[in-house]
């Protein structure tokens, strides 16, 4: 049996923390893929960067706190995470407050991820 080639992963996030299960959904997907050791990229778009929001209070609402989860990504090698950067400025978010260290990317960059990538999975 021939070596197996790895297929690289983008995992897009673009629902808000709270919204739906789609958020969590979005993270697990990630978490699994890494648990099977494949190269693995996630994004956060639009609504998506509302998860990068530093000290988030989701108590409140009797939900975990996707913060704490994503402080866990390098512990599974998930160390490329992008943010689109339009979308980090229209919500006002500072990406060095962020749980995880992101790269902010425009839309030319976006389009260059999604292209190196061979699978892309949006949420």
């Amino acid at each position: 049996m021939g070596a197996v080639d790895k297929k690289s992963v983008l995992v897009v996030v673009r629902r808000s923390p709270y919204g739906s299960s789609l958020a969590r959904a979005s993270l697990d997907v990630a978490l699994a893929a890494a648990a099977f050791e494949q190269p693995l990229r996630l994004l956060f778009m639009g609504d998506g960067v509302l998860q990068l929001l530093a000290k988030q209070e989701s108590e409140a609402i009797g939900v975990k706190n996707i913060g704490r989860l994503l402080t866990s990504l390098p512990l599974y090698d998930i160390e490329r995470v992008y943010v689109d950067a339009a979308a980090a400025t229209r919500y006002g978010i500072d990406l060095s407050n962020a749980p995880v260290t992101t790269q902010a990317l425009d839309g030319p960059g976006i389009h260059q991820l999604m292209t190196d990538c061979d699978h892309v999975l949006g949420f």
